[in-house]
């Protein structure tokens, strides 16, 4: 079996190896497309892939949508040459489930992919007609938080180019919505699916600098920039997208190639894209989006997509940020450093991390989780302890998670204790792990694992200046450290509160002082206090 049309047509051998095929008529749905496309999608990675162009096929299939996606990459050409053309603008679906089983499906939601560059005129020109067409709904993004970066150095330079022969994505973005405007000031929904906080707002910021900087150079009028500002015409609805998306991975490609599924080449293009025909992902994913659509929208509720109002939004961000995902992640990635892990789901067969993490977000993130209420924190934690986490598909690693971490402790741990302090109906001294997470990660700083050796500590901006603070110290020192902890637990950068005049300041001196006691002494430490 081969990834393309053609063999497509041979059902019962895809049937046989397990192998889903879409239940709708492709051609079909590539023509009215191509007459009247609805969604254009930037960013031509596993993410898009692997969500929400799976979801458009559930609506496809449903009968839900007559219409798919048209891809535009604008970052890497070579995804479009050696992914999407090579393979008829099909992908093989990988959903990697925790109970070790596979799931497998024929994803032919992508009507046409296109390079993004203003410098391919024929590209150009078919992005540009689909933007003209009234019939466009939403254009939505996966481009990375850089990609909306508009920085001096970077996009300026650019901008001096105009809309015409601009090559930044953000650039050639507002340069399509340009020619939308010119059109009939057509309306519709730019939408971020970036895992950034307030990613709408990120992506309306950049599109509005573009086009204020065009607007007093003279590229365009003044009434594009009053388009862009009025929520009728254009809007920027917010979103909050979780789903892991690894890299293609070996196991998956012999799982594939056992099954006689011959497309799966990986590919690392020039610019270090790791991508092949199949995409290889968890099975658990979340996707909620502000219900904001000036021109309205597909079905999306329909195929499990959360539709809501902007405050859920950041309510269901905040939640995950705070107490039911992003802690949890950054609790284990340090510790299972300390302790000589490198796989979050080996360290999930460990019962004293198990037991750490689940204090952290069910005991002590809980009395001040923010519940969105349309997804149950509770039942959050629960996916991701019982089968994200413990899958053993996802390849993750806690040195990839405890990058930057000095940047993620505030958000993730400081805002619960700050929350705990202005509660009078809670004591902020009953926090146990919280205070842990914060000595644990001084001690793992010290680039010194739990056996003595030294080992590779992840990068991180304020590595080097927080380091200097324990300069000289080793393992066996008995302490007191107060001289060395105190400047740096006074960051309030870093935790996001003056740790050293906290409440849970002792405790946090006492378990750094307990893991720096020797060999073996951050397990101790660990083991008696999840289960103390």
């Amino acid at each position: 079996m081969k990834l393309c049309l053609e063999d497509l047509k041979n059902r019962q051998q895809w049937e046989k190896a397990g192998i889903k095929l879409p239940q709708f008529d492709i051609q079909a749905m590539r023509k009215a497309t191509a007459e009247n496309c609805r969604w254009v999608h930037f960013g031509a990675g596993n993410i898009f892939r692997g969500f929400p162009a799976a979801r458009m096929q559930d609506l496809l299939e449903q009968g839900l949508a007559d219409t798919g996606i048209v891809v535009g990459e604008g970052f890497d050409h070579q995804i479009i040459d050696d992914i999407y053309d090579k393979y008829d603008n099909l992908c093989l679906m990988a959903t990697l489930k925790s109970d070790e089983t596979v799931d497998l499906r024929v994803v032919a939601s992508v009507a046409q992919a296109y390079k993004t560059s203003t410098q391919l005129p024929e590209q150009w020109a078919a992005l540009k007609k689909i933007f003209r067409n009234p019939s466009l709904q939403m254009v939505s993004f996966t481009i990375t938080e850089k990609g909306y970066a508009t920085a001096p150095g970077y996009v300026q330079a650019d901008i001096e180019r105009g809309p015409e022969n601009c090559t930044t994505i953000i650039c050639m973005v507002t340069a399509l919505a340009f020619e939308r405007y010119k059109a009939g000031k057509l309306p519709f929904a730019f939408v971020s699916m970036d895992n950034c906080s307030h990613n709408g707002e990120k992506l309306q910021n950049g599109v509005m600098e573009v086009a204020k900087a065009w607007l007093a150079k003279g590229f365009v009028d003044k009434g594009f920039v009053d388009y862009l500002s009025d929520p009728s015409k254009v809007a920027f609805p917010w979103s909050m997208i979780d789903k892991i998306t690894p890299r293609p991975h070996d196991d998956v490609k012999k799982l594939l190639q056992s099954k006689g599924f011959e497309s799966t080449d990986l590919v690392i293009t020039d610019k270090k894209t790791f991508i092949a025909p199949f995409v290889n992902a968890e099975e658990c994913e979340y996707l909620v989006i502000e219900d904001t659509f000036p021109n309205g929208r597909p079905a999306l509720e329909k195929a499990g997509i959360y539709m809501t109002d902007r405050e859920t939004v950041n309510k269901v961000e905040r939640m995950k940020v705070c107490t039911c995902l992003n802690p949890l992640h950054t609790a284990m990635s340090v510790m299972g450093c300390m302790l000589g892990y490198t796989k979050i789901s080996d360290e999930m067969k460990d019962a004293d991390i198990v037991a750490y993490i689940k204090r952290i977000g069910y005991v002590e993130g809980m009395p001040v989780v923010t519940d969105p209420g349309i997804i149950s924190p509770k039942k959050f934690i629960d996916d991701v302890t019982e089968r994200r986490l413990v899958n053993p598909f996802m390849p993750d690693t806690p040195q990839r998670i405890a990058t930057d971490t000095s940047q993620k402790l505030a958000i993730r741990f400081g805002e619960t204790v700050k929350m705990y302090m202005d509660n009078p109906k809670l004591d902020v001294k009953n926090l146990k792990c919280i205070p842990l997470v914060f000595a644990s990660w001084m001690r793992y700083i010290l680039g010194v694992d739990d056996n003595g050796q030294a080992f590779e500590l992840s990068p991180d901006p304020l590595l080097e200046s927080s380091q200097a603070h324990l300069a000289g110290l080793k393992l066996g020192d008995k302490g007191p450290f107060d001289k060395n902890l105190k400047p740096l637990m006074e960051n309030t950068v870093i935790f996001g509160l003056n740790l050293w005049e906290s409440p849970i300041k002792d405790q946090v001196v006492d378990y750094f002082t307990k893991m720096m006691a020797g060999k073996g002494a951050v397990r101790k430490t660990l083991h008696e206090t999840v289960n103390g």
